[in-house]
């Protein structure tokens, strides 16, 4: 997610500047003033709140605002990110913004501000009432909505300078000039974000074999469950022997040990460029834990991508395996097998519904040799990552 403040005195073209960014990054739009006035539209409770506020001659306070935005951002998960347009505005709601973030489980990327010269917006504004026919585009009142900007936004740069991700932009230059440098800074914050892929697919689809061929070729890293587990237990460690313990009788893996290795794999990995989860989450349960987990690390899923196989295909191939090396426990027989694919259509279906719904989910056919499949799924994640350039 990339959740960006875009700030600037009056007359540095942040309406421009802000229609650039929500049109070229997918951003929603946050302006408190456009929110109020689609709340008071509506006649909700907060917004019949602040039309009373209003009508009494009172500034709408910001318990209002904050849980106006709050309800924005969780009524648009399909959202990129967000976009904050004259807010925050003081000092007070800077710590506001920071905590619902946090409340969140996401963060304000970074702040631009597009710096323009107090004369330059001057002229600009006054360049603009000779047109606008606005009645407060003279000097006089263009120059108190400078001092008032100053004296209330200099603490909030400050706010965000300390806290590393403050931006700065000429805001004097040409249009283009200026979209090229606001690019070129949220470029950069996009390249430090992680790309992470969730594979699905049925048994004998062929998850395994793509995802370590995608992992190796876009230099992410691959994870899956099963050789995690064997890890734990050729390893000889704790877990592993409670693992091996739960194999001999017969029983799943829980959910508290299986994240504890995920978890493990996500702190122990620096510099990696993003990950590819094979085989979880396989229930929706392990789906609201992965979610967790991957914003807990500041991080998010990028893109689902499900191989899609025939069933009778499936069946032939996980019966072709049963004969090989490469056996898995549930190819035994063909009963397991179909309880082993019912297992899947039960569980694990549902959650490539809901991911559908919050990222879409890319189908890829499975059929072909595993050069046909691969070409498919590269294809899919090289426009994954080219959409964040």
């Amino acid at each position: 997610m990339l959740n960006v403040a875009l700030f600037g005195p009056p007359g540095a073209g942040k309406g421009t500047q802000s229609e650039f960014l929500i049109r070229k990054y997918n951003l929603s739009h946050i302006s408190t003033g456009d929110l109020l006035r689609k709340e008071i539209a509506a006649k909700t409770r907060l917004g019949l709140e602040a039309q009373n506020i209003i009508r009494a001659g009172g500034l709408v306070s910001d318990e209002i605002i904050v849980q106006i935005i709050e309800k924005t951002i969780t009524e648009n998960p399909e959202s990129n990110g967000f976009l904050f347009d004259g807010f925050p505005r003081t000092y007070i709601q800077a710590y506001i913004l920071e905590g619902l973030m946090l409340k969140l489980h996401t963060a304000l990327n970074c702040l631009i501000n597009l710096q323009v010269p107090e004369e330059e917006s001057v002229r600009r504004l006054l360049k603009r009432g000779e047109t606008s026919g606005r009645s407060d585009d003279n000097e006089q009142v263009i120059r108190n909505r400078l001092r008032e900007y100053n004296e209330k936004t200099l603490p909030v740069l400050q706010f965000y300078r300390d806290r590393g991700i403050y931006r700065a932009v000429d805001g004097a230059a040409p249009i283009g000039e200026v979209e090229r440098a606001v690019t070129a800074l949220v470029q950069d914050e996009l390249s430090q974000q992680l790309f992470n892929v969730v594979l699905f697919g049925y048994p004998g689809s062929g998850r395994g074999s793509q995802g370590r061929a995608l992992a190796e070729k876009f230099g992410l890293e691959y994870v899956a469950t099963g050789p995690m587990l064997d890890h734990e237990i050729r390893a000889g460690t704790e877990i592993g022997r409670r693992i091996a313990a739960l194999y001999e009788n017969g029983q799943l893996v829980p959910d508290e040990i299986v994240v504890q290795l995920i978890e493990k794999r996500l702190a122990g990995t620096r510099g990696v460029k993003g990950y590819i989860f094979k085989g979880y989450p396989r229930t929706l349960v392990q789906s609201y834990i992965l979610d967790g987990l991957l914003k807990k690390h500041g991080s998010a899923i990028s893109q689902v991508i499900e191989i899609e196989v025939p069933m009778l295909e499936l069946i032939r191939r996980l019966d072709a395996r049963s004969q090989t090396e490469r056996c898995m426990p549930y190819d035994t027989s063909t009963a397991k097998i179909v309880k082993r694919l019912h297992e899947h259509e039960s569980k694990t279906v549902p959650v490539i519904a809901k991911y559908n719904e919050l990222h879409g989910v890319v189908k890829v056919d499975g059929m072909g040799t595993f050069d046909d499949v691969f070409a498919r799924t590269s294809a899919v994640v090289e426009r994954g990552l080219r959409s964040r350039r």
